[in-house]
């Protein structure tokens, strides 16, 4: 492997300044808004695909898909993507058992994101390739991403990388490759933990956010007007008992609530859950912004 190419893969960078830095940035609480709402308007567009990715394990899953399909697309050096070597890095990462990484590629052929290449005659493996829809969804991600990014600093980074197509497919997994070795990533906080380690949770997450004003310093419960399960449970495709579930645990750690018995009356979201939300996703931005960086550099 060139010296290049062993850079592109290290992830040993100290990534807490920028964290730090994006926790105390005055506008990132607006920032975090506004990729909430993206990320909601892209399930809106695509409820049954994106839904799958909508609890912290299957986004590991499928981010590592991608990231593993970009680097050999940039690289023809590095491995093919092979169902194979897939479960065998999501394995030996701690990402996903064999069974449940099979799983999940299987939903990901289902709904065409992932399809079978063409296999050389001397290979017994038939490599994977990432489809267009879902190079599409990633790259909507990626900007929507780069766009609040630049709300912080107007550093102009969407605008570079539709100005350079090829840029996301070497920056998304140097960033992704931070985040699959990262605690704070891959373990959040208990708060964020119990929304993110269920079905369509993430989801969940980012809609309460979106309803948030971008106040700092947090210092009381945030109201934000009445809240019916229905809505979440018609809106992200989860059952009744699965969202009462959730929300059951939630407040009982009181990170949430309602004004009135019965789940009626206005909603509040303490300052916990959005302070937690946002160091969780700093982590997240800081990984992008230093894999832009690095990659921009290399140009």
């Amino acid at each position: 492997m060139s010296k290049q190419s062993a850079d592109r893969f290290d992830t040993s960078v100290d990534l807490l300044p920028c964290i730090s830095h994006y926790c105390d940035h005055p506008l990132f609480g607006e920032a975090l808004r506004r990729a909430a709402y993206h990320m909601i308007a892209m399930h809106d567009a695509a409820p049954r695909i994106v839904r799958y990715t909508a609890n912290l394990q299957k986004w590991l899953l499928t981010q590592t898909i991608i990231a593993l399909h970009f680097e050999h697309l940039v690289d023809s050096s590095q491995p093919e993507l092979t169902a194979a070597r897939l479960i065998e890095f999501m394995v030996n990462k701690s990402i996903a058992s064999k069974n449940t990484a099979v799983a999940h590629l299987s939903e990901m052929r289902n709904y065409q994101l992932v399809v079978d290449g063409v296999r050389c005659s001397d290979k017994r493996a038939r490599p994977l390739i990432v489809s267009a829809l879902a190079e599409t969804l990633i790259r909507q991600w990626f900007e929507g991403h780069l766009h609040s990014l630049d709300t912080l600093d107007q550093a102009g980074r969407l605008e570079i990388s539709r100005g350079d197509p090829t840029l996301m497919s070497r920056v998304h997994p140097r960033a992704i490759r931070h985040l699959l070795t990262n605690p704070a990533w891959c373990n959040p906080p208990e708060s964020v933990a119990t929304f993110v380690w269920t079905e369509s949770g993430s989801n969940i997450l980012h809609d309460l956010i979106a309803r948030t004003a971008a106040t700092t310093p947090l210092e009381a419960p945030i109201w934000v007007g009445p809240l019916r399960l229905t809505e979440i449970t018609n809106r992200y495709i989860i059952s009744r008992s699965h969202a009462q579930r959730v929300f059951a645990r939630a407040r009982e750690l009181g990170i949430v609530g309602w004004e009135l018995p019965g789940n009626s009356g206005s909603f509040w979201i303490s300052p916990k859950l959005i302070n937690d939300y946002r160091a969780w996703q700093a982590v997240k931005f800081a990984a992008l912004d230093e894999a832009f960086t690095w990659t921009s550099l290399q140009r």
